[in-house]
């Protein structure tokens, strides 16, 4: 039996933050076959100002009835398509106007399921307001819609858990499927340098959560999953976390796939990888101060600025521990493709790319200025590794700390226009409920590295046994960081080591 009508909910629609963007956008288009324009997406409208959401087109004459009729209840929302392959519908939630409610709001979820809501501050009470708000949508356009006997409601994070409980109480005709992409109390503890998976079945998560401060997250999260009508996960290993920390075996394992229509085909995929890699090394030689030859093997890392679970510290671990190899023919440059604090593209290095020449002293890591550069993690490991960026050094590391968006100022292409150009991409994650980064490379034809800690690396061991050069599965414990950083310095310098036509 089909569903009529499918929404789909998360903080991340026509909002990258993450790796969620990627599974939504990317699997929309194959959604909308499937559904048409009775697939409709829900997202917060954050966008205030006279600012412009570039993801997203209004389309104010869409649902035009039922909009009339919801803002009389007080709902506000936006309506259009979001500019990704398919342009499927778009409600966009203003759920500022339940900022002064929230207090009645959370009482009521205290008084029906127990949600502890006391201590969460504003990172848990703005995603939980928005989760309510777009549960108030849905109700209401099921009421206003009764020729949709059955719609589906799909919620994706502990963050629109409170749209699952308030749909269960008030339209309980409304199926809901409740999606985890990761456990709060697994990301927190793997965060924090605790061991998670040799000691999955000893943590007490109640404890374990007052400890992070994370209750009110954990809170939520757990009765979600419990009141959902269908349970998911991404991937096994996430699995175990949720039996352990939510007391609730997923229903489903739903492994996130990739729709691969804006890959180049066969006639361009030449061109926009000789495109992508001449931008990579005319910005490493800006930033550098002197040209890079163009059989420099181009490696990167990339995701979330979690710098321990994405192995971000073992990456240039091992660049360190490649640079202190006896020497091999050609040269590299690691890009570290990270989102963090930053202020903007730097404007020497943008004069110096209009000018074709390189920046003239000052910072040699950096493609935008970063706040608080001596705290930063990232850094502060390049110069405990001695990666120093000389001439002389055979790695080189650069640092571009912005979305890569199309408009960053500095690459002015995506992330996927410049993915194509390297020629390896290494993630050495910790914790990574899925990982999205090395099935994007696969896709793009890059080879990469990954772990058996991710979800992705997980499926891959289960169902390719040997997986070939393409994709490297390093196995990672709580207890082998040596091993790891050595397997992947082994990795980059075979590279190295290797002719362009091998490459």
């Amino acid at each position: 039996m089909k569903a009529d009508f499918l929404f789909e909910t998360s903080w991340e629609v026509c909002n990258k933050v993450g790796g969620i963007h990627t599974v939504i956008s990317t699997k929309a288009l194959n959604v909308k076959k499937e559904f048409g324009d009775n697939y409709v997406l829900i997202g917060p409208d954050v966008w205030r100002d006279e600012k412009t959401n570039p993801e997203f087109t209004p389309d104010d004459s869409m649902f035009l009835p039922w909009k009339t009729s919801a803002f009389l209840e007080g709902i506000k929302v936006r309506t259009g398509r979001w500019n990704i392959e398919g342009e499927p519908r778009v409600m966009l939630v203003d759920f500022t106007p339940y900022f002064g409610q929230q207090s009645d709001i959370f009482s009521r979820f205290w008084e029906t399921y127990k949600l502890d809501s006391i201590s969460g501050q504003w990172d848990y009470v703005e995603p939980a307001l928005f989760g309510y708000a777009a549960g108030k949508i849905i109700e209401s356009f099921s009421a206003f819609h009764r020729d949709y006997s059955r719609i589906v409601a799909q919620f994706h994070e502990w963050m629109t858990g409170t749209g699952v409980l308030h749909l269960k109480k008030y339209a309980p005709w409304i199926a809901t499927s409740f999606t985890t992409h990761a456990t709060v109390l697994g990301r927190s503890i793997a965060g924090n340098n605790r061991q998670l998976y040799s000691k999955l079945s000893e943590y007490n998560p109640a404890q374990t959560a007052r400890e992070f401060s994370v209750v009110s997250k954990q809170s939520l999260e757990k009765l979600t999953a419990a009141e959902a009508d269908v349970f998911t996960t991404v991937s096994a290993i996430t699995g175990r976390e949720c039996t352990a920390f939510l007391g609730k075996e997923p229903d489903v394992i739903t492994p996130n796939g990739f729709e691969d229509s804006f890959v180049p085909g066969a006639d361009d995929f030449g061109r926009c990888r000789s495109d992508a890699r001449k931008k990579l090394l005319k910005v490493a030689g800006a930033v550098l101060g002197y040209p890079m030859p163009p059989d420099t093997i181009l490696v990167s890392t990339s995701g979330r600025y979690e710098f321990r679970n994405k192995g971000i510290d073992l990456f240039l671990n091992a660049l360190g521990e490649v640079n202190h190899k006896p020497a091999s023919q050609r040269q590299c440059v690691a890009f570290i493709l990270v989102p963090a604090y930053h202020q903007g593209p730097r404007q020497d290095l943008i004069n110096a790319l209009n000018d074709g020449t390189a920046i003239d002293g000052g910072d040699r890591y950096l493609t935008h200025g970063l706040h608080y550069m001596n705290e930063d993690p990232v850094i502060n490991l390049i110069g405990k590794e001695k990666l120093e960026n000389s001439q002389s050094e055979r790695v080189k590391v650069i640092f571009v700390p912005s979305y890569l968006n199309g408009d960053d100022g500095i690459f002015n292409m995506s992330y996927y226009d410049l993915l194509i150009g390297f020629d390896l991409t290494l993630y050495p994650s910790y914790y990574e409920p899925w990982g999205y980064t090395p099935l994007e490379s696969l896709m793009f034809r890059v080879p990469t590295v990954t772990t058996n800690l991710s979800g992705f690396g997980l499926w891959v061991n289960t169902y390719f046994k040997n997986p070939g050069n393409g994709c490297l599965v390093i196995e990672r414990t709580d207890e082998n960081e040596a091993e790891v950083v050595g397997k992947m310095a082994d990795f980059i310098s075979r590279f190295m080591d290797m002719t362009e036509g091998e490459v």
